[in-house]
């Protein structure tokens, strides 16, 4: 049987590394074309997008190859952004959407990602059978079915159009200066573009990719380089997306960073008081601040948490019917809009915010006062698995009777990375740091 690849959000690791090697795509392509092509009829397609990393050539040619060689017909979209492919998918009536992107980590990563025809994340259980069918012997399609791949040089175009589409058309930003981060990843033509179209002043930062510098000193993790550039050049606001452009962090025009958190707040009251938020409820993770939870019970709505993970979001909003959600990390879930986070149209839903209200930045992105929050990162050797380690389940149990009524402590590993990820909220910024300082320490000796 082959190990389960899949994580919290496709495939993901350090390209020509066991997952992410150009045979193992070859395979993935071919089991996910043996998946989606299972009445044996032709016709069936699949887009493809990536992001700007070096490794995507290898992966999007040996993907291509695996998925034809089972008759699917392969739509090649070039870099775009991930919330493109998954509208894409849709809007050409593909079977499957692929974008072959490692999200916010480093160039020397790469990962895999599937949407389903409806531009949604492919569910546990297709992954589950695409992992089966990569077990075995993967049968080729007969030589007259083997399916045709072609580049689609219109794609990005068609999402530049429909992100303009989700705020009214009256709604111009002529007279705001806005400094757009892209990370130098998949969104740095489409960002900046949409944004000239629609009458701003554009201050380009991490548009110029190379193959190497996607998410390397710029981006939503590392936006102190586009914070710079909105104090120095005085502008209104800065975004920053990640390097495939499915979150976003502001900075106001006084150059503060600001997460998904306050975004998530000020759209649940807008909504609210448009009277457009379904079931008056947002659906964030168990890593947003304790600060948004009692924002949002004091509007008098709900605040529903999940694991960490936009697909976790995304599934609950489905559940209940809900069309706000997201992450600390940026990723903003508009159902209205689309299937996905989608940096680039929260980011113009931001702006439609400032255009209407005539309110700066600092104002709109200041809805609560968020509770101190520590989060620490434990790089892991391999193999190694400390949080299974009775000496550091003992120091953890310790730790959370230390914040019991006063805080609360997060302990997870990340689904991504190599990574311990250690969190902790507290009133008491001194008890704070002393408890990730101490748990951190056991899982570093441990780990």
């Amino acid at each position: 049987m082959t190990r389960k690849i899949f994580g919290t959000d496709g495939i993901r690791g350090t390209a020509n590394t066991y997952p992410m090697t150009a045979d193992m795509a070859l395979r993935v392509g071919a089991a996910a074309g043996r998946h989606f092509r299972k009445d044996g009829l032709n016709g069936h397609r699949v887009v493809i997008g990536k992001d700007t990393r070096r490794s995507g050539y290898m992966l999007e040619n040996a993907l291509t190859a695996g998925l034809t060689s089972t008759g699917m017909n392969v739509l090649l979209l070039g870099p775009v952004p991930t919330p493109a492919v998954a509208f894409l998918t849709r809007s050409m009536r593909a079977d499957l959407g692929i974008m072959i992107s490692a999200s916010h980590n480093p160039h020397h990563d790469n990962g895999i990602k599937f949407f389903g025809p409806d531009g949604f994340k492919l569910d546990d259980a297709s992954e589950a059978e695409i992992e089966r069918i990569l077990s075995g012997d993967i049968p080729p399609a007969k030589p007259i079915n083997i399916g045709r791949a072609k580049r689609i040089e219109e794609g990005q175009g068609r999402y530049v159009e429909y992100a303009k589409t989700t705020i009214p058309r009256a709604t111009r930003l002529t007279g705001l200066k806005i400094v757009v981060d892209c990370a130098n990843g998949a969104a740095y033509k489409a960002a900046p573009e949409v944004l000239w179209e629609l009458g701003a002043d554009v201050i380009p930062v991490g548009t110029s990719p190379d193959g190497y510098n996607i998410n390397l000193g710029c981006g939503s993790t590392s936006p102190q380089a586009a914070a710079d550039a909105v104090r120095r050049q005085g502008a209104d606001l800065g975004i920053c997306l990640d390097g495939d452009a499915d979150r976003i962090v502001l900075i106001d025009e006084m150059g503060r960073i600001v997460d998904g958190d306050q975004i998530m707040a000020l759209f649940a009251r807008l909504w609210t008081e448009a009277g457009t938020l379904a079931g008056g409820t947002l659906v964030s993770t168990v890593m947003s601040n304790l600060g948004l939870e009692r924002y949002i019970e004091g509007l008098g709505l709900t605040l529903e948490r999940t694991k960490v993970g936009d697909r976790h979001v995304v599934a609950r909003m489905r559940e209940g019917g809900f069309n706000l959600g997201g992450e600390q990390s940026g990723h903003i879930v508009m159902s209205d809009y689309a299937t996905t986070g989608d940096g680039l149209i929260a980011g113009l839903q931001f702006l439609a915010a400032m255009v209407h209200s005539g309110q700066p930045a600092s104002t709109l992105l200041n809805s609560f006062d968020a509770v101190p929050q520590l989060l620490e990162n434990v790089a892991l050797r391999a193999g190694a698995a400390p949080l299974a380690d009775a000496g550091v389940q003992s120091v953890i149990t310790a730790q959370e009777k230390r914040l019991t009524g006063k805080g609360r402590l997060l302990i997870r590993p990340s689904g991504t990375e190599p990574l311990i990820r250690v969190m902790a909220e507290c009133e008491d910024e001194a008890l704070l740091h002393d408890v990730v300082a101490t748990i951190v320490a056991a899982v570093r000796a441990a780990g």
